[in-house]
């Protein structure tokens, strides 16, 4: 197996290094195009290979895709993060132009790969890889749902005191402040969360992960990036593995919850084949009325990217 992650920064190399620390893939290449730059994390992990104890070999390129041929799955992080006096138009166009053509070289030498968008704004550069690739909805979708429902079971980890192994949580809807955390589908051990927790606290758990982002930057003055990077990487991990895991992932809704062409956050069967299945939630009404506002949302930042020269077909 061969994984490629496209962007050396913090969040991919960090995708990288749980990819090889977990012996996900054969080989993982790293590229960048800062010189030297994916080459210099590539070897550090490859020399942390003996001290942890792993097989997996990484690899990194300054721009060369040729080196990426024959991917089975790329991680896609690259882009830049918004600057003071960047409208949201223009990070939405500099970054569509970055995605466009990292797309364009990935289906180049991978056809059969199956891509996973990590680069921002997530739910409109997914539709920008999904427009370039040409590939089927199944092969092309973000990361954001895996990231949003780990900071939600984290906060609530720490909220009751107990293992953040035996919390499970589905969220869906956009990346951002309008996604849709769900605490009736949210379990602890099995028992529903409510019976373990107050509205106005659980009310405020959901609130902090929908600032989730925003938390770190303000602490940090960057935005995060161990969290992101494992999150794709389990989710090469169920690929590769063919473990068909059951994730909220971004992608291009036909029909289901009554939604057409916008790209949001649902669960899914991930495996082998990319996206088996896209899971149906019977929704509340009070439910169906936050992912509307969500869908409203990001089919406001997709008619953007629409107008902007980007966004058409290779």
């Amino acid at each position: 197996m061969k994984v490629t992650v496209v962007g050396a920064g913090n969040v991919g190399a960090t995708c990288a290094d749980v990819l090889a620390t977990r012996e996900i893939a054969n080989e993982i290449v790293l590229v960048d195009i800062k010189e030297g730059f994916a080459e210099g994390k590539a070897l550090d992990i490859w020399q942390k290979a003996p001290i942890i104890g792993y097989d997996s070999r990484t690899v990194g390129v300054t721009g060369d895709y040729s080196r990426t041929a024959g991917s089975d799955v790329v991680v896609i992080t690259s882009g830049l993060p918004r600057k003071p006096g960047m409208t949201r138009d223009d990070l939405i166009s500099t970054n569509a132009g970055i995605v466009k053509s990292v797309t364009e070289q990935v289906v180049k030498y991978s056809p059969n790969a199956i891509i996973i968008i990590v680069s921002n704004p997530l739910d409109v550069m997914t539709y920008q890889a999904h427009l370039t690739s040409g590939l089927d909805r199944t092969k092309v979708f973000g990361m954001a749902g895996i990231l949003d429902t780990a900071r939600y079971r984290a906060f609530l980890a720490e909220a009751l005191n107990v293992s953040p192994k035996d919390i499970q949580a589905v969220l869906m809807g956009g990346h951002g402040d309008t996604m849709v955390p769900l605490p009736r589908y949210t379990t602890v051990g099995g028992i529903p969360v409510t019976e373990l927790i107050g509205k106005e606290e659980l009310d405020a758990i959901v609130a902090r992960t929908t600032n989730g982002g925003g938390e770190l930057v303000k602490l940090m003055g960057t935005s995060a990036w161990y969290a992101p990077g494992a999150a794709a990487a389990q989710m090469v991990e169920a690929i590769v593995r063919d473990q068909r895991r059951v994730f909220p992932v971004c992608i291009k809704l036909e029909g289901e919850y009554g939604i057409d062409g916008v790209y949001l956050g649902a669960p899914v069967i991930l495996g082998k084949n990319g996206i088996e299945k896209v899971i149906e939630l019977q929704l509340n009404d009070e439910e169906k009325a936050l992912l509307e506002t969500s869908r409203g949302h990001v089919k406001e930042v997709m008619d953007a990217l629409d107008k902007m020269s980007a966004a058409q077909p290779a």
